[in-house]
């Protein structure tokens, strides 16, 4: 195990609870537009990779037919279980591992997805082959995460990487759909959305290096009005609002 995976396991065994009540995380509308956008039947068999607390796992076990979800981290996997025992939900299944990878068969699944989580990834490219290589010819794969332009992509790694030092890098368009060919996938549909959070209930549900709280906040009330972080920094009343550009992404293989 390498040390960034350890400060994943350690920053995402802390965070499991928080992020498992998280109402950003848990929005109904985008869990919709992922539904949508898949196209999902009662036929498919889903892959969630990097699951976290199993949210959009169980969104789409309420209509495909079994959904299996990987995470690096147990105390996650442990939300995700509760969570799909409080929806009386017996359509799934949980792993434990490595998504760079994947303990499954080739073309084992007919929706392959992944929410919030490239930009913990050392090596993106790795997990895109490898989410490929485990779907179906003609499925689908779904990326959706934090998309920023160039001229706004290194101060928001700074930022983000302050307040989860699991954070690796967010990726620019050009960046991802480099990744995409290079795995051999066509991009077949886009799609937007903002994530709207709170600084200080973010910050609740985070763990960020000690003494860098203060600078965050900071950080966020420079930017109100200039946004070189690209997330919008505003004050409402007396609490500071932010929200995240979220990019979908949905492809399917080229060959």
């Amino acid at each position: 195990m390498n040390e960034h995976q350890k400060i994943t396991i350690d920053q995402f065994t802390r965070q499991a609870v928080p992020f498992s009540q998280s109402s950003g995380h848990s929005n109904e509308e985008s869990l919709r537009l992922l539904m949508e956008l898949a196209e999902l039947s009662s036929e498919d068999t889903v892959l969630d990779v990097a699951c976290g607390t199993g949210m959009v796992a169980c969104a789409f076990a309420e209509i495909a037919k079994h959904v299996s979800g990987i995470d690096l981290t147990s105390a996650m996997l442990e939300q995700a279980k509760l969570l799909a025992q409080q929806r009386n939900l017996s359509n799934l299944s949980w792993f434990q591992g490595d998504i760079e990878s994947l303990p499954f068969d080739d073309q084992n699944f007919s929706v392959v997805v992944c929410r919030y989580a490239f930009h913990h990834f050392l090596n993106p490219g790795s997990v895109l082959t490898e989410m490929s290589r485990v779907c179906h010819p003609r499925g689908k794969i779904m990326i959706i995460d934090a998309i920023l332009p160039p001229e706004k992509i290194d101060p928001y790694n700074r930022f983000e990487k302050m307040l989860d030092p699991s954070h690796n890098r967010a990726l620019t368009m050009e960046e991802l759909r480099e990744l995409l060919k290079n795995a051999g996938l066509k991009e077949t549909k886009q799609a937007f959305y903002k994530m709207e959070m709170d600084l200080e209930g973010q910050l609740a549900a985070s763990f960020p290096n000690p003494g860098d709280e203060e600078r965050i906040r900071q950080l966020l009330i420079a930017d109100v009005g200039i946004d070189r972080l690209g997330i919008g920094a505003q004050i409402r009343g007396n609490k500071i609002h932010y929200a995240y550009p979220v990019t979908v992404i949905v492809a399917g293989k080229t060959s």
